[in-house]
């Protein structure tokens, strides 16, 4: 149950109840998450930028966030969930690139504070063939999903705990997006 009043008709999970209750600020998220991990000119793919929201929303023990970017993540990346699992467990022991272990990293500092990444990552990023672009958007992805992490949680919105009731929107995440339609017919089924 929140920590708010939500009306009944809007108790759906995580950042989608929240979303319902405040369609106003529904919107901006939305445009936000699609910018972000979606976006097609930019130099990481979708299934790496989710792969980093899922990340940093394990490192802040956000159930919802982790679980439905992860659902993401897994079909952008055609896993049945064990490189998700991996990534969660130990990063640097599964089966992704060097570079986006360094990345990872990153992320992980900016998990904890922004002040927490250091030079040494950055140069371990790029001398893998890290961008100043993917570098950037790393950062800004870490960042955002503490926010969002902090706000699903925050509120003390419910989550489902079986893994596999995410599947389905992370399905409809990867065909059609955060922000592609009207927001409150986004944070609906």
């Amino acid at each position: 149950m929140a920590y708010i009043s939500i009306p009944e008709e809007n108790q759906l999970p995580g950042i989608r109840g929240l979303m319902a209750f405040r369609p106003e600020t529904a919107r901006p998220l939305n445009l936000l998450a699609e910018a972000l991990l979606r976006e097609t000119d930019n130099d990481l793919t979708r299934g790496d930028r989710e792969l980093i929201a899922t990340y940093v929303s394990y490192l802040n023990d956000c159930l919802f966030c982790q679980s439905v970017h992860g659902a993401a993540a897994q079909c952008y990346l055609e896993d049945d969930g064990t490189l998700i699992s991996q990534v969660k467990k130990n990063f640097e022991n599964a089966p992704i690139s060097v570079k986006m272990k360094t990345l990872l990293a990153i992320a992980a500092s900016v998990q904890k504070g922004g002040k927490n990444v250091t030079p040494d990552q950055i140069e371990a990023a790029r001398n893998e063939g890290a961008t100043d672009s993917e570098i950037h958007d790393t950062v800004l992805i870490a960042a955002a999903f503490c926010m969002f992490n902090r706000y699903v949680d925050g509120l003390g919105t419910w989550a489902p705990t079986d893994p596999k009731s995410y599947i389905p929107r992370g399905i409809r995440i990867a065909e059609e997006g955060y922000a592609g339609f009207d927001a409150l017919k986004s944070i609906g089924k």
